[in-house]
């Protein structure tokens, strides 16, 4: 019966390969298990009693009300060109120095990422507005498409994240039953806005390590830099801090009222929601267009969501109905060197997993199964939360399925290769994963804040 169990996460895995839809495919092929496994006992049918309560338990988590807040805030940001104002303001100014372009295309990432948390919406306008003057300027198309579309990810790990808010549901779930296994029956709790909080230093270190290779690249590989900057005059500080206060406004509206304990994340995300809505009626780019793309955009990303996380809930309760989370355990808890093992073998799983799967059937399929185990094992469940995001983010830059890899090249010119954007992510993929190994040898990144924020 466990071996059903594995045979269930692989044929799963087989028809996602096939392109079938992902939230269809996983509570399908599930009941498919289920029905041909009861049929010779091997399966308890009364599992599925309880599927209807966990559905409505999902579709009424104020915690997941966040979600459809920040889509809705980043597409409105997307919509009203206030990412595109700030890159062209700032990559201006910064035209004069060697570096300068990277390092705007770099900082105006970071700075999308702490007010939209949007992979595709990201890349997408660095593609559009900043690749061809990259290139036209004399960077190469490796350095040029590997930054775009890394820069892009950071709104995998920097707050807000649509997956930081999902992660911080999936754990939080997580955390509570480890507890109740280990026989804490008034169990303590994590919030998204403890992952929130752990993510702002290794954000930071990620994009000091980014702006880093850039120098070094320009100082030891001179040829894929261009020979001299140019000096924009018309470009000055004035117009500058003008294209920057909107999103350090949003910014401060959304991350300062939850670090400063003012509001919870999903009050945040209402906060910066109507934050971008007064921005783009500013600058007068709010209109009944508008709004109906905002509309039908946020409710298709949610939609995709909630459908996975339903398709997700099915096969976690078919597997665990087939004996899947015991055989897990006893895997475990057999691997020679014990915690370290453990949570090695969970990093490469999922690792190798974003090769062929998105960050959202990652964290839904694969993290409620294994995070109770390793949490029951000792490991800091904020920790943990922040470790697996950082992982999940290397699966947009990883060929063949890495989506920041898809957005950018369809907006990338035919003159650029595909070979050559797979390429330029290689070094960031392993600055992500130089990461990962600070983060396991110096916890205190991720936890240090969070003890000083919530004490």
């Amino acid at each position: 019966m466990e071996l059903l169990s594995l045979l269930l996460f692989v044929v799963v895995c087989l028809v996602l390969l096939l392109g079938y839809p992902v939230a269809l495919t996983l509570g399908g092929v599930s009941l498919i298990f289920a029905l041909i496994a009861s049929s010779f006992g091997a399966f308890d049918a009364s599992y599925l009693i309880s599927a209807p309560s966990r559905l409505f338990g999902i579709v009424s988590n104020t915690t997941l009300i966040a979600v459809p807040l920040f889509v809705l805030m980043g597409v409105v940001l997307e919509k009203s060109k206030i990412a595109e104002d700030l890159l062209i303001t700032m990559s201006s100014l910064m035209s004069r120095y060697k570096t300068g372009l990277g390092v705007s295309v770099i900082t105006v990432g970071m700075l999308l990422a702490a007010s939209t948390g949007i992979v595709g919406a990201t890349v997408v306008t660095m593609g559009l507005l900043s690749l061809p003057t990259m290139l036209k300027r004399g960077f190469s198309p490796q350095l040029a498409t590997g930054t775009i579309c890394a820069t892009g990810t950071l709104g995998q790990i920097i707050p807000p994240s649509i997956a930081l808010v999902l992660l911080g549901d999936v754990l939080s779930n997580a955390y509570q039953k480890a507890q109740l296994d280990m026989g804490i029956f008034s169990p303590d709790s994590i919030s998204v806005g403890d992952l929130f909080v752990g993510a702002l230093i290794p954000g930071l270190i990620l994009v000091g390590m980014y702006l880093t290779y850039l120098l070094v690249v320009s100082r030891f590989y001179p040829s894929q830099v261009p020979a001299q900057g140019q000096v924009n005059e018309h470009a000055d500080l004035i117009s500058l801090l003008k294209a920057l206060i909107p999103p350090l406004f949003l910014i401060v509206c959304v991350l300062g009222s939850i670090l400063f304990g003012l509001a919870t994340p999903t009050e945040a995300a209402g906060v910066g929601a109507v934050g971008s809505l007064l921005l783009a009626g500013i600058k007068k780019q709010l209109n009944w267009a508008t709004i109906k793309s905002v509309s039908r955009e946020t409710t298709k990303v949610t939609s995709m969501v909630f459908l996975i996380l339903i398709g997700a809930s099915i096969f976690s309760l078919v597997f665990r109905g087939l004996g899947g989370e015991l055989l897990l355990k006893e895997l475990f808890n057999a691997l020679p060197g014990g915690i370290v093992t453990a949570m090695l073998l969970v990093m490469l799983l999922i690792f190798l997993l974003g090769f062929i799967l998105d960050f959202i059937e990652i964290t839904f399929v694969v993290v409620p199964i294994v995070a109770p185990i390793l949490i029951a094992m000792g490991i800091n469940p904020v920790w943990l939360g922040i470790m697996i995001a950082v992982n999940l983010q290397t699966s947009f830059l990883t060929p063949p399925f890495g989506f920041a890899l898809f957005y950018l090249r369809g907006v990338a010119p035919k003159t650029i290769k595909t070979e050559q954007i797979y390429k330029g992510v290689i070094p960031f993929i392993g600055m992500q994963l130089i990461l990962l190994i600070i983060m396991s040898i110096w916890p205190e990144t991720v936890t240090w804040l969070v003890d000083i924020v919530y004490p």
